[in-house]
């Protein structure tokens, strides 16, 4: 659910780029535990990552976005925040970790 240390969460609200869709990940396994997506929506699929998957330093912040997202994201089916999405990201080139 990491990587380098921890400075790093290897469940982000969004990535720039996508080897496999969300339509092609039915399991997801990290050290925290397993998110069995088959069947679930989008949002249903986020509340079981971060339920199951984040890494407990960086589940708290995770459930932040998601729930700021949910309140305010024009796209309510995938909800996100597009000037936040990428944040983490940018975070960690900055600063030398994604936690804030």
């Amino acid at each position: 659910s990491t990587a380098k240390g921890g400075s790093i969460s290897a469940l982000v609200p969004m990535v720039s780029h996508v080897d496999h869709t969300e339509h092609d990940v039915s399991v997801i396994v990290t050290e925290q535990g397993l998110a069995d997506l088959r069947g679930l929506t989008p949002k249903q699929r986020a509340r079981t990552l971060i339920a199951n998957c984040v890494h407990p330093d960086y589940r708290d912040a995770l459930q932040d976005y998601f729930d700021r997202a949910l309140q305010h994201s024009y796209g309510k089916h995938t909800p996100h925040l597009l000037p936040e999405a990428l944040s983490w990201h940018q975070r960690w080139l900055d600063t030398g970790s994604m936690q804030g």
